[in-house]
């Protein structure tokens, strides 16, 4: 389960920082800054090691926002490319764009190469799917209007 400091955004915007295990990779963990907005969510993921205190690249930084007229579809533009995580970025902005009908600013530096395997695509897919279910339960909080964090 996610565990983390913080309160759940609400009107004030206060943002959320949290982390979980890495599925797969209990040594690593992915660390989520999540600032709700009422009109635009603010996501920045990165994972480290247990004890690490290096650096990592910046990752990418992509926009997207809901189609108001197919709601089937959502329009994205990357406002920074890093080549191993842009494409990544793109589909966790435009999933959750969908998914909350909110505008959505992702930042994402994650590295899967601690992951058990490397960084396989299930590795990577296993760890897309940990970030939106986590995302999208404090998402859903905000809006039902409670103020605590789990």
């Amino acid at each position: 389960m996610a565990t983390g400091a913080g309160m759940i955004s609400g009107a004030s915007g206060q943002p959320v920082q949290l982390s979980f295990p890495l599925p797969k990779a209990p040594d690593t963990r992915i660390h989520v800054h999540l600032t709700i907005q009422t009109t635009s969510i603010l996501l920045f993921l990165t994972t480290a090691m247990n004890g690490d205190t290096s650096t990592v690249p910046l990752g990418s930084f992509v926009y997207a926002l809901p189609d108001r007229l197919n709601p089937g579809q959502t329009l994205s533009t990357p406002l920074y490319t890093y080549e191993s995580s842009v494409e990544f970025t793109t589909r966790l902005a435009k999933l959750l764009a969908r998914k909350t009908k909110k505008a959505v600013y992702v930042g994402n530096s994650i590295s899967f190469a601690s992951a058990g395997l490397g960084g396989t695509v299930e590795e990577e897919m296993e760890g897309f799917k940990k970030v939106v279910e986590v995302v999208m339960e404090k998402v859903q909080k905000s809006e039902s209007g409670q103020v605590n964090g789990s």
